[in-house]
């Protein structure tokens, strides 16, 4: 089997189909929603001249590709593919699965693409030498939205993506639908003398891992359960041991070396990615600025990740706002994984009353309204 290439910032197409798209592949999981027709951007695993893989059959997505600069997005469509779909994207290190149990609770007629970010899941690495950054993610949301042809966006973001969220809809207000963001709200606050140690030493390990990178090394090696153990640990005991495979599958390979092996082949200098945006004054200015349909859900288990002042202080300008909508629900910071039950209700309501089904009809009905008095 062909290794991904650990000095390339992409991987080939064959490198990609021995690669892990679901947990189903482990596990043989049935299918929840069915593949439905295909849309023109779509990129499969095999040719359209030819007959499906039986695998595919059972597939509750479509696997897809979207062309970058420096490689390619990849991400699991779920739902009917003649319709724009909602945006999903993950936390730090997570990749696609993170939504493999929320989703299929979904409304059927809801389309909803989860997107491995750069260096993450099946998502092409970023060139040797570049450095992530967590608000050049607002640069590949504006390129998948060029490559769709969409005017305007509906998020979902958990965590990292929950904040990478806030900020576009603070940069860009009249390029969002909604939002949706789950248990990070706004870029945390630390102390300025722990800001400036975090930087020196985050690029003192980005420098060795980008050096790593580049080595034909194959990464230290795990067993099936032991990789279950370590996603636990990393999680900080934050997703269900049950369901860490969900986010497991698109971030392993099978080893060459140990038949019975795997290892984890996201970018690893994703562990020390710069995730710091500005101040809280910044993130206050940001919040005045939003405009969206805006629901964000709060897990009662989990921290504020910084002073739960400066959340509070954010929260208090967002919460007057119209359409703005607070929810806390049970569970810990991946309670969209463990107990998704808990907070469907409100994403579907929300999405039912603000998605982008509901956006496109509200414009064409203004449209409408406009040339009537025309």
């Amino acid at each position: 089997m062909d290794v991904e290439d650990s000095s390339s910032g992409t991987a080939s197409g064959s490198d990609l189909a021995h690669r892990y798209r679901h947990a189903g592949d482990f596990t043989g999981e049935p299918a929840t929603r069915p593949v439905r027709e295909l849309c023109p951007l779509l990129v499969l695993d095999f040719p359209l001249t030819s007959s499906p893989p039986t695998s595919f059959l059972y597939l509750q997505f479509a696997e897809i590709s979207i062309t970058m600069p420096w490689g390619q997005i990849s991400g699991k469509w779920y739902g009917p593919q003649n319709v724009q779909p909602i945006l999903g994207l993950h936390g730090w290190q997570d990749n696609a699965g993170t939504f493999d149990r929320l989703v299929p609770l979904l409304s059927p007629d809801v389309a909803f693409l989860s997107i491995d970010l750069p260096g993450h899941g099946l998502s092409a690495r970023l060139p040797d030498g570049c450095y992530y950054n967590s608000v050049d993610n607002l640069y590949v949301i504006r390129l998948i939205m060029k490559q769709y042809k969409w005017e305007k966006v509906s998020l979902v973001g958990h965590s990292m993506s929950s904040i990478i969220c806030f900020v576009f809809a603070a940069v860009f207000p009249d390029k969002v639908d909604m939002i949706i963001g789950l248990d990070a709200l706004k870029p945390h606050q630390r102390p300025y003398p722990s800001v400036i140690r975090t930087m020196e030493t985050r690029l003192d390990e980005f420098l060795r891992e980008d050096e790593r990178n580049r080595s034909k090394n194959e990464p230290p090696c795990y067993s099936y359960d032991e990789l279950i153990e370590r996603v636990f640990i990393g999680t900080f005991h934050s997703v269900n041991k049950e369901h860490c495979k969900h986010l497991m599958a698109r971030n392993i390979q099978k080893s060459e070396k140990f038949p019975d092996k795997y290892f984890f082949c996201r970018d690893r200098r994703l562990k020390f990615y710069n995730y710091a945006i500005g101040s809280q004054e910044l993130c206050v200015e940001m919040a005045n600025r939003i405009t969206c349909p805006y629901l964000f859900i709060k897990a009662t288990q989990s921290s504020y990740f910084e002073d739960k002042k400066y959340f509070d202080e954010v929260l208090n300008i967002l919460r007057p706002k119209p359409n703005f909508e607070y929810v806390e629900a049970v569970g810990s910071h991946h309670v969209h994984i463990n107990n998704p039950e808990a907070i469907i209700e409100p994403v579907n309501n929300f999405i039912q009353r603000f998605g982008p089904a509901a956006a496109a009809a509200a414009r064409r009905k203004a449209k409408e309204a406009k040339e009537s008095k025309l």
